[in-house]
């Protein structure tokens, strides 16, 4: 009957007669399976790695690619390379490569004995000399075999403050390259304030204390202002950065020369050397006689602590950081870029001049114009070397504090040149500088900008 359901569905008419599901007139038969709706359909997608198998190859790829690898890394290849130039400058080595050919194991011994000596003398200087311990155990001897850990404390001191200075200047944008002048400014300030300045009351514990307390204010404060000069003419007149604090170091270096010829300083005779400070103003030792360890170490360890804190948690460090990252942008979003170059500059200066002071009150006593020695210099490679990051620049300044401590012992029980540790130096600057090199040289993966997607094959693998 016509409108009746039969009771089964029945397939459509389509507009050329035809109904769904039947093949058209004039084409050729092909078997075509029925598969129900609720029938599941075969897939060959990937369902990818599991969970636990892409979060490791994700740690694996950012451990692989992490900035303190490619420290790590670019400190093993300077070591790698130091070695071939301690071999060849040993004589035993140099003698046994003329019968090479007849009997190579004597080169091979040789060069083994050169650089494990070398290192050993190295480790023995700057970490703990474990030969003091084989006479007998006691704590006089104990305190001997760890003295010279203390004295890479005491090289590191100067180092922490300078390279925290120029740190927090790399991450607000400006190069200050003159952190040594800032040191010798503090140290010439130091050492004034240290043998003309009498504390009231003698020599008890505050008078003391005054006395080191104003010697170090004073540094911080003329080392300030003289880096200050720099963040003032990049404020007013765009002066570039490095330029003036290069002249700058010249500038300080000629005029402390000066001083030093000059009753500023009160020199004897013909030499140019200040007069010693008083026993008021230098640094108490943190452990006694027998070690060389003052309270600058802390006291650097409390500025690390200090410039964390102000880079990472205070309003004044996220300018800094905004001003570093786009001065441009910084300033659309309402910054006073310039006084933020100001302030980064005098920041700078006060931590290196604190560094100059800890080399006068804490280690040389009498200043001259060699008192500051590389200490500028140097505290930009440690700050290279420590990404610019308090706690890297304590680490890298130990390394460096080690190098210097432990230089006089290679020289005199493995006699290797000392000029090896400004080599070692000089390669791990240029490793740093360029981490494309260190990753091909050990085969490690680069780095990406984007986020990095992990595939079942190298979460495999």
């Amino acid at each position: 009957m016509t409108g009746e359901s039969t009771g089964r569905d029945e397939p459509e008419n389509t507009e050329d007669g035809q109904r769904d599901g039947e093949e058209p007139q004039g084409a050729p038969k092909s078997p075509r399976p029925v598969v129900p709706d609720s029938a599941p359909r075969p897939h060959t997608v990937d369902d990818g790695p599991t969970t636990s198998q892409a979060r490791w190859a994700t740690f694996r790829h950012e451990m692989l690619t992490g900035n303190w690898v490619i420290t790590l890394l670019a400190i093993v290849a300077a070591m790698l390379i130091s070695s071939v130039l301690i071999a060849v400058a040993d004589s035993d080595v140099r003698s046994s490569a003329g019968y090479f050919f007849s009997r190579p194991s004597d080169m091979l011994a040789a060069v083994g004995d050169s650089v494990a000596g070398t290192y050993i003398a190295l480790f023995r200087g700057s970490v703990l000399d474990y030969a003091v311990l084989r006479q007998g155990f006691s704590l006089a001897a104990l305190g001997q075999a760890i003295a010279p850990l203390t004295k890479t404390m005491v090289e590191a001191t100067p180092l922490i403050f300078a390279a925290l200075g120029i740190g927090i200047g790399f991450r607000s944008g400006l190069f200050n390259i003159g952190a040594q002048g800032q040191v010798l400014m503090g140290a010439a300030t130091a050492s004034l304030v240290g043998f003309t300045f009498v504390p009231p009351g003698g020599t008890g514990f505050f008078p003391s204390l005054l006395h080191v307390v104003v010697a170090i204010g004073a540094a911080v404060l003329v080392a300030g202002l003289w880096a200050g000069i720099a963040g003032f003419l990049k404020a007013r007149t765009g002066a570039n950065e490095v330029i003036v604090t290069i002249m700058l170091n010249w500038i300080a270096t000629y005029l402390v020369a000066y001083l030093l010829t000059t009753s500023v300083y009160r020199i004897q005779g013909n030499r140019p050397i200040a007069p010693h400070v008083l026993g008021t103003a230098e640094l108490p030792s943190l452990l006694g006689g027998w070690s060389p360890l003052h309270w600058g170490f802390p006291l650097a360890l409390l500025a690390a602590v200090g410039g964390w804190w102000l880079m990472e948690r205070s309003t004044v460090g996220f300018q800094f950081r905004a001003v570093g990252a786009n001065s441009h942008a910084a300033r659309t979003a309402g910054i006073t870029v310039n006084r933020v170059f100001v302030m980064v500059m005098v920041a700078a200066g006060m931590l290196a001049g604190a560094g100059g002071a800890m080399q006068i009150l804490g280690v040389e006593g009498t200043f001259r114009g060699s008192s500051a020695g590389t200490i500028g210099f140097d505290a930009i490679t440690v700050a290279l070397l420590g990404r610019n990051r308090p706690g890297g620049i304590v680490a890298s300044a130990m390394l460096f504090g080690a190098l210097r401590a432990g230089a006089a012992l290679m020289q005199t029980e493995a006699d290797t040149p000392v000029d090896i540790i400004l080599v070692i130096q000089a390669v791990i600057v240029l490793f740093i500088a360029a981490p494309p090199l260190v990753r091909s040289m050990f085969r490690l993966p680069g780095r990406t900008t984007r986020a990095r997607t992990v595939t079942a094959k190298e979460a495999t693998s």
